[in-house]
């Protein structure tokens, strides 16, 4: 089990709003703390990932459920 920081739920929400949720919980913790994002929308895989790449954020790891993929970001 990931500890978590801050719990972010964005089910059923489409892009750019997982994407924005994400980013304001980013900001709202520590370096090196981690943010658990949930969403329903197919492609925040892609958003997520190309932010965190340029910003240099870490997805820890990611798990795709049968309604929904639950992301843990690591702030860096």
């Amino acid at each position: 089990m990931i500890e978590t920081h801050l719990n972010v739920d964005t089910s059923g929400l489409m892009c750019p709003l997982p994407l924005l949720r994400l980013k304001k919980a980013l900001m709202e913790i520590n370096s090196g703390h981690i943010v658990k994002v949930i969403t329903t929308d197919p492609a925040s895989h892609l958003d997520f990932g190309v932010y965190c790449d340029q910003a240099g954020h870490q997805i820890i790891e990611f798990i795709k459920q049968s309604d929904c993929v639950i992301f843990y970001v690591q702030k860096k």
